[in-house]
């Protein structure tokens, strides 16, 4: 259960990140409003999954989760740059969060 936890927080912070972006300086009610549940849904369900995961381990998978997700919809949604670099780097940040799964 506490993965599943992590999972869903990590996917809050992809939701708050990007939800950033459509709050036009915080000027839009509510992609605002939306954007501040996302940032608390997210830290209470990591405070939730480290009540049993090491926090470390937690929180560097969070961010991951958090980054990865970021990135792709920052390519998707923003027509940012698709560069083999830029994946190349998602590919190492998705290597690292595997591994620390598989560790923990």
């Amino acid at each position: 259960m506490p993965w599943i936890l992590l999972t869903l927080a990590g996917l809050f912070e992809i939701g708050w990140a990007v939800g950033l972006k459509y709050t036009d300086g915080f000027t839009k009610l509510v992609p605002t409003v939306l954007t501040a549940g996302s940032m608390l849904v997210s830290i209470v369900l990591l405070g939730l999954a480290v009540k049993t995961l090491p926090m470390g381990t937690a929180y560097a998978i969070w961010t991951g989760i958090g980054t990865v997700g970021t990135v792709i919809l920052g390519i998707v949604l923003f027509a940012e740059p698709a560069t083999a670099m830029r994946i190349g780097c998602i590919a190492l940040i998705v290597t690292g969060i595997l591994g620390l799964k598989f560790v923990a």
